[in-house]
Formats: C-alpha cells, structure tokens, sequence
C-alpha cells in the first residue's frame, strides 16, 4: 500500500460469525478502505452497515459480470450499503475478495462508497462494481460488514485502513 495507508485494524475470523464490526475509528483521516477476503457459509449479498444505521439511507447502482451475462441494478431507501450482489459469497471453499472505499467519511456531507468484489469459483466466478450512496451528513465511526445469508465462515479477513491526504 502507498504510504498514505494506515493500517487501522485487522480481523480474522477463527469461526463462523454473522458480522465483522470496526468500531471507535478516529476522524483523522480522508478516507476509509475496507480489504476483505472472504468466504460465507452459503451465497447471498455481502452488505456495509455504517454507524449501526438501518434507516433506509442507502442507494446502490452497479454491475456483475460472471463471463456469459451482464447485469445491472440500482435500488433506493435500503438498510444497508450492497457491497457485493446475491452469488457474491464464497461458498464451498472459494474466496472472494472485496476492495471497499468509503470516501469523505468524516466530512459533514452525505458518503460515497465503492466497492469491487470478485472470486473466481474455479472458473465460474465472477466481478462487480457497485457505488454506493449513504444519505447522511454524520461522520463514520463504526463499520460493519454482514451477509444476508449465512455467516461469514473461518479464514475471513477484513483489514480497515485510512487513507491520508486523499
């Protein structure tokens, strides 16, 4: 990483777990990004809950890949951020591998997140790209991935950095 990155916390998983939460994160830096590799205990949607907020606040738009078919959705007043769309999980022993950014994320101004999550599936994989939108002016101290279904399972690792002068 470029030596703007500090790494600000590291967490992997030794069992099965509903959710990985950063909490207290420190307004000192311009940005956030979240490297996650993963692998849940069966398919579903990998989901960003910011400050424990659930009030509908996020949007999404984005795209998957998997080699034969494209597809593209957006959806508005969710509970949660979508970081990676349904099949996105790594189940049966596949990692999947997610690059989240949360830009401005101390700033008194709504945040942008955006994420690229990808796993290859031995040859069945896929990519997407979502932006997101999280309609609210409070700034983040508390990160918190989870999946819609399932549990994350052993192995994952999540590591929070904030980026310096951005």
């Amino acid at each position: 990483m470029a030596t703007t990155y500090d790494k600000i916390a590291t967490t992997t998983l030794g069992s099965a777990a509903a959710n990985i939460t950063f909490s207290s994160i420190s307004s000192s830096y311009t940005d956030l990004r979240l490297a996650v590799t993963f692998f849940t205990t069966s398919n579903g949607n990998v989901l960003l809950e910011l400050n424990n907020d659930i009030s509908s606040l996020y949007s999404y738009t984005g795209i998957r890949a998997n080699g034969s078919t494209v597809v593209s959705n957006r959806s508005t007043a969710n509970p949660n951020a979508l970081m990676g769309f349904g099949g996105s999980g790594a189940a049966g022993g596949i990692p999947a591998l997610s690059l989240i950014d949360i830009f401005s994320y101390a700033g008194s101004t709504f945040k942008t997140i955006l994420s690229n999550t990808s796993s290859d599936k031995n040859g069945s994989g896929f990519t997407s790209c979502l932006v997101n939108l999280y309609r609210s002016a409070t700034a983040i101290s508390t990160v918190k991935l989870l999946s819609d279904a399932g549990n994350f399972d052993v192995g994952t690792t999540a590591t929070l950095y904030g980026i310096l002068k951005a």
